[in-house]
């Protein structure tokens, strides 16, 4: 069994992605890894080419203009996609923001060798911790998805889908996936209040987030969340060095909830049976196994 990761990136310099964390989380875990390369105003290939690994390829991109909420993101995923040759059986993607934990890796392994003769299984399925503001805060609520498919199989009728949070097969049916207890650990909103606003004012599907915050005082991070949980859990042994870099504070009251009246009721209900209402899920799930990761297991109210 032979496995490649992959993932996009451009700009990772000018807007603080943690992509060096994020490959490092993954080539423990493949044989090869494929960045694609968007053409950007930065020295982004040079940056991740500091990583010293002969694992990591490089392919290259011109990103479209055109885009409708953000879904060229899934043009370029499936570029990314098309480079991986038909001798590896599994494909780990990792957004330049997402990273894995090491804590995790056997269950992983140990996953993929026992599914790779199993055509029914189109991929595997992680929880996701999202970090809001610094890394010591949860975003939580129903903005936030709660897990995602980031293994696929090496089948190029797997395709990303729109702004690749996802996938779907060509014809349009959703991939089936095996729950994980295994977590994505995601800061795309850990950034200083000038960086994150920068970012934000350049990210045409962001458009809830236009107006927080100015441009001489930076993104207001105590703004504009549903709720936010206190983490005192281990981040990435990967994120350790990042983490001693922050120069910024970012103050929440975790017992504040900002929820509308329709989003209170269904929060509630989604606490007393576990179930979210209307949830768009990319994935169907793969027979019974174990239940999904309860979310009310951080006992937020």
């Amino acid at each position: 069994m032979k496995v490649c990761g992959f993932t996009i990136v451009k700009n990772a310099v000018l807007y603080d992605y943690p992509v060096l964390e994020a490959i490092k989380s993954a080539l423990p875990l493949v044989d090869k890894f494929i960045v694609a390369l968007g053409d950007g105003e930065d020295d982004t290939e040079n940056f991740i080419r500091t990583i010293d690994s002969d694992k990591i390829e490089f392919v290259y991109s011109v990103w479209s203009k055109n885009n409708k909420n953000g879904h060229f993101l899934g043009v370029e995923t499936n570029k990314a996609i098309d480079k991986i040759s038909e001798e590896y059986t599994w494909c780990i993607y990792l957004q330049s923001d997402e990273v894995l934990h090491e804590k995790d890796y056997p269950e992983i392994r140990e996953a993929m060798e026992k599914h790779k003769d199993n055509l029914d299984v189109d991929g595997f399925l992680f929880n996701w911790k999202h970090f809001w503001g610094s890394y010591d805060y949860l975003g939580f609520g129903r903005k936030w998805y709660r897990r995602e498919m980031r293994i696929i199989r090496n089948n190029k009728k797997i395709r990303s889908w729109h702004d690749a949070q996802g996938f779907r097969k060509v014809d349009g049916e959703k991939p089936t996936g095996v729950k994980l207890d295994a977590h994505v650990y995601h800061y795309g909103w850990v950034r200083s209040p000038l960086l994150m606003k920068k970012k934000v004012n350049s990210s045409l599907w962001n458009k809830r987030f236009w107006n927080k915050g100015s441009v001489e005082t930076g993104f207001d991070f105590s703004k504009d969340y549903d709720c936010v949980l206190d983490y005192n859990g281990t981040h990435p042994e990967v994120m350790q060095e990042r983490m001693k870099e922050i120069n910024w504070e970012v103050k929440i009251d975790p017992k504040k909830r900002n929820f509308d009246f329709k989003d209170s009721i269904l929060m509630w209900f989604e606490r007393l049976t576990g179930h979210r209402l209307a949830e768009n899920q990319h994935f169907h799930v793969y027979g019974k196994g174990k239940r999904l990761t309860n979310i009310w297991d951080e006992s937020i109210f």
